[in-house]
């Protein structure tokens, strides 16, 4: 069975949740094999182990942490052309996206990009499942040149775990000058409150135009955190002010896939729904019953958001009582 590559997102020694996400794609198309680049693949050994990998490839010079994507590319490309991998996967994340594309140029090979499923076809290569024109078009594709490249968006698949061996194999690369040409001066820590990243989240709880205002707003956060849900936002309401744009979602925001999307007071214009649709539940509440975002839910509630949350938030408190 052939290998196939997924480039380990971590912090340190955490893996990310897309790596599992990624190692579960993985096991479709062939036997799943780790590529970690930098330090704390031990501590990360076992949370691999969990989601089925086979194989950790481990180049655990800290440099990597020092430049920008051009050293994964390198160390990418030098396992393909020593492993012959079946496919290579990698999180679909603004930084995921530029490795994939100059491991493709380094390779010769095709690539996939915002990938919401992988599946092995009637031949055994891999197909992936695309939405395009801000989702308005859904299309399964496949590479037919070199190694299938493919980025995968954060929450597309749910991970399963299967344990699998994780045996540590390291391995060294020489980086070209060229990869360390773009150097990081500098790491700052993001501040983060107690709520889940809006990226990784199960859940989500966004609001649109229809809060009012940045007081308005207070109800959407008030909602997320009797769910333990991330908070979104549309673009008209970062655009206002009333919220900070890194929680936006949309075509030119963030793309989210949780189990549960809740949209509040969001029409849902095709630029919002392009960063949300591939969510396995949408719950929205409009009090517009022509709202676009209907066409899509899963579940609508026509009615004015002062007035359902509330009541929403009143289950909620009586369901945790019981």
């Amino acid at each position: 069975m052939a290998e196939v590559l997924v480039l380990a997102e971590h912090s340190g020694g955490e893996v990310r949740k897309v790596t599992c996400e990624l190692l579960t794609a993985a096991r479709r198309l062939g036997e799943p094999a780790v590529v970690w680049a930098g330090p704390g693949a031990e501590e990360g050994r076992a949370r691999l182990a969990e989601f089925g990998a086979a194989r950790v490839y481990v180049a655990g010079d800290a440099a990597f942490g020092d430049f920008v994507v051009a050293p994964k590319a390198e160390l990418l490309a030098q396992l393909v052309g020593d492993k012959s991998p079946a496919a290579v996967l990698i999180a679909g994340t603004l930084e995921g996206k530029e490795v994939a594309g100059r491991l493709a140029v380094k390779t010769g090979s095709g690539v996939l990009t915002d990938a919401v499923d992988v599946q092995a076809g009637e031949d055994g290569t891999p197909v992936a499942d695309q939405p395009n024109f801000g989702g308005s078009i859904a299309v399964r594709s496949r590479v037919v040149k070199g190694t299938p490249i493919i980025a995968v968006r954060p929450n597309a698949i749910s991970a399963s775990a299967q344990p699998g061996p994780a045996e540590i194999v390291p391995v060294t690369v020489t980086l070209s000058e060229a990869a360390k040409a773009a150097k990081i001066t500098e790491h700052v820590v993001a501040e983060k409150g107690e709520r889940p990243d809006l990226a990784e989240a199960s859940i989500v709880v966004s609001g649109g135009r229809g809060t009012g205002s940045a007081d308005g707003f207070t109800i959407i956060e008030s909602l997320a955190d009797a769910l333990g849900a991330a908070v979104g936002a549309s673009r008209a309401v970062t655009d206002a002010g009333w919220y900070p744009h890194q929680f936006q979602v949309g075509q030119t925001g963030k793309t989210v896939s949780p189990q549960l999307y809740l949209a509040a007071g969001i029409s849902g214009a095709i630029q919002h729904r392009a960063g949300m649709q591939t969510s396995k539940t949408i719950v929205a509440i409009n009090k517009d019953p022509e709202a676009p975002i209907f066409e899509i839910a899963d579940l609508g509630v026509v009615g004015d958001l002062f007035t359902v949350i509330p009541q929403l938030l009143d289950e909620i408190a009586k369901h945790k009582q019981l």
